[in-house]
């Protein structure tokens, strides 16, 4: 959720850590604040609620000290509301030290009580000032910052990133991270700290991962990580593999709008390099060779939101082309629910920013059961991956907007082109079954791209029913999961009761909702479909029709059947069953944005919704 940022060197620590903030809006947040330290020694805070605009405007009209090491935060509030007293940065020593903080401390209150008891004042309702205060006290002993978090970090229970400067020390900032993201920026002459790359990524693309229970202390020449008891561990850098405008709206008018332009791309690159000759080759599954692959008897996809409706995809899939059982849990509910688990269970974690909280700490649980482990994931280096046995890379590059679009079909695709590799390993499907998934796999991109064309009508549609407070989705088989991602789109982007339903789930109790004017997308499936869902789905919508519901039908091209049923057809080029969600989902991820574009609503930066959930 809150987005963070260190610097020290040479530059306007102003400038760079404003700019850091810019890039890390779309984490989600409720107010901003920086701490700058200049070469005189003295220790400079602005902080405000609202968004980052109030306080860069209030930079620009009294300018902070033109220092070369600060800090910077935007905040989610969790213990205190959104004021500008509990703001970051947070103050100790006497206002001498300045401290921001990621996620939560649990303990914070009892810490606070020991506080208060020995004449400590607070200003804020804050658990983070909590770790402020006990910093200062401990670097007053002592005198070396690095010591001193590590002192207090060691008393802290929680999920936590800390990033400290004092005025004692300046060209030095130290950060310190349990579970909660950070990651450290390598620069020529001056180093970096962030929640995430894009912290820093306008000058650098030099990264090193910091694992649980590290501290960092970063100086304009140097970098040092240790561990919570002060041991130094070994560190691994790799490169950024997008650059700072790849972050950038480029003209568009959201980013959005432009990440659905790019859903072509997400999964293209997802693909890339990752067919030879017709057949799905990965190059590094670490821990998960084709013997243990071999070896495995069922599979647990855990994720959280819209991925989780990518890992229910990846369910049908993968038990159709692997022939192995596969279950989808939401990771909030995984631990709590007693899982049997052993190293013949794969567990499947799918999250877009690899720092999911509640994705997270299931697949420790899991790791710690025995259980084998991989991630997909967006982000490079970040924590899901480290803790999994492997990793398939989505590629899709930098989501910012907060609602997730083309990270969900770059997911899609990974799970698919990893269900085609474990069905070749397991011999589950021929080799021409396998080249022609593989084909109709690669022929997505362009067919994305043909929807994209031809959507220019859905913005219509969704301007007159601005005013609508109700839209229901319905789908079979492959098309529930798209059904239940286009009733959470609405809900995050256009703020409006909407809900996705299993078609034949209609006449055991959602019908009771239609009555005349309801709103109510289908997903219908090829008719080409051997099964015989697409007749059932057609009943469906005669079902709705007869009750007066509006029926806005998205169906493959040439699908006459449909045609007297449905208000509206939105058509999508043909494609293999298990392709046609790629397809489907394209224009309601289009259609929620339009409509919260047309009730005049920020579609990047949703109310009460962060891009990434980081506590618990």
């Amino acid at each position: 959720m809150c987005g963070i940022v260190g610097y020290v060197g040479p530059n306007s620590s102003v400038t760079v850590l404003l700019g850091g903030l810019s890039r890390l809006q779309y984490r989600g947040y409720d107010s901003a604040g920086i701490a700058v330290l200049g070469t005189d020694g003295v220790l400079e805070t602005r902080k405000h609620a609202g968004k980052l605009q109030v306080l860069i405007d209030d930079v620009d009209a009294l300018p902070l000290i033109d220092g070369q090491t600060g800090i910077g935060h935007t905040r989610w509030a969790t213990h205190g509301g959104p004021t500008d007293a509990n703001a970051h940065p947070h103050l100790g020593d006497d206002g001498k030290l300045a401290l921001i903080h990621n996620g939560i401390i649990e303990n914070f209150a009892p810490l606070k009580q020991e506080l208060l008891d020995a004449g400590e004042t607070f200003t804020s309702d804050t658990d983070s000032e909590v770790a402020a205060i006990l910093v200062g006290r401990a670097f007053r002993e002592s005198g070396d910052l690095t010591l001193a978090m590590r002192q207090v970090v060691a008393r802290l229970e929680g999920a936590f990133t800390l990033l400290i400067v004092h005025q004692d020390r300046p060209g030095e900032v130290v950060g310190a991270r349990r579970i909660s993201p950070l990651v450290i920026g390598l620069g020529d002459g001056e180093n970096f700290l962030g929640s995430d790359v894009a912290a820093f990524v306008e000058h650098t693309r030099r990264a090193v991962e910091i694992g649980d229970d590290q501290i960092v202390t970063i100086r304009p020449d140097s970098v040092e990580v240790t561990d919570f008891a002060g041991k130094a561990v070994e560190t691994r850098e790799y490169e950024i593999a997008w650059d700072a405008s790849a972050s950038e709206k480029g003209g568009w008018s959201s980013f959005m709008r432009k990440e659905i332009s790019e859903e072509p791309d997400a999964v293209y690159n997802t693909l890339l390099g990752r067919v030879v000759d017709g057949a799905v080759a990965f190059p590094d599954l670490g821990g998960l060779t084709d013997e243990v692959l071999g070896s495995i008897d069922r599979i647990v996809i855990i994720a959280c939101g819209t991925a989780a409706y990518a890992g229910m995809l990846g369910k049908y899939a993968i038990e159709a082309w692997a022939r192995i059982p596969v279950e989808v849990t939401l990771s909030h509910e995984f631990r709590y629910s007693g899982p049997i688990l052993n190293d013949r269970t794969l567990v499947i974690s799918v999250s877009q920013s690899g720092e999911t909280i509640d994705t997270l700490m299931a697949v420790k649980y899991a790791k710690v059961e025995g259980a084998r482990g991989l991630s997909i994931c967006n982000t490079q280096g970040s924590s899901i991956p480290r803790e999994s046995d492997a990793v398939i890379y989505t590629h899709a590059g930098p989501e910012v907007a907060v609602a997730s679009t083309k990270a969900f079909v770059a997911q899609i695709t990974a799970l698919y082109l990893f269900g085609l590799h474990l069905a070749a390993v397991r011999g589950s499907l021929s080799a021409a079954q396998l080249t022609r998934n593989v084909e109709e796999l690669q022929a997505i991109p362009a067919k994305i791209a043909e929807v994209l064309v031809a959507s220019e009508g859905i913005g219509q549609l969704a301007g007159w029913m601005a005013d609508t407070r109700s839209v229901l989705f319905l789908g079979r088989h492959v098309g529930y999961p798209i059904a239940l991602e286009g009733a959470l789109k609405l809900k995050e982007l256009a703020y409006i009761h909407a809900e996705g339903f299993a078609a034949g789930e209609l006449k055991h109790g959602p019908i009771a909702l239609i009555e005349p004017g309801q709103i109510v997308f289908v997903i219908v499936p090829s008719p080409r479909d051997p099964s015989s869902l697409h007749s059932k789905v057609v009943s469906n919508i005669q079902e709705i029709r007869a009750r007066g519901a509006r029926v806005i039908a998205i169906a493959e091209k040439g699908d006459a059947a449909v045609l007297p049923y449905a208000d509206e057809v939105i058509p999508i080029p043909l494609a293999a069953p298990f392709f046609e969600p790629l397809l489907a989902v394209v224009p309601l991820h289009i259609f929620a944005l339009e409509l919260a574009t047309a009730k005049g609503l920020d579609v990047d930066q949703p109310r009460n919704l962060a891009k990434s959930v980081t506590v618990e």
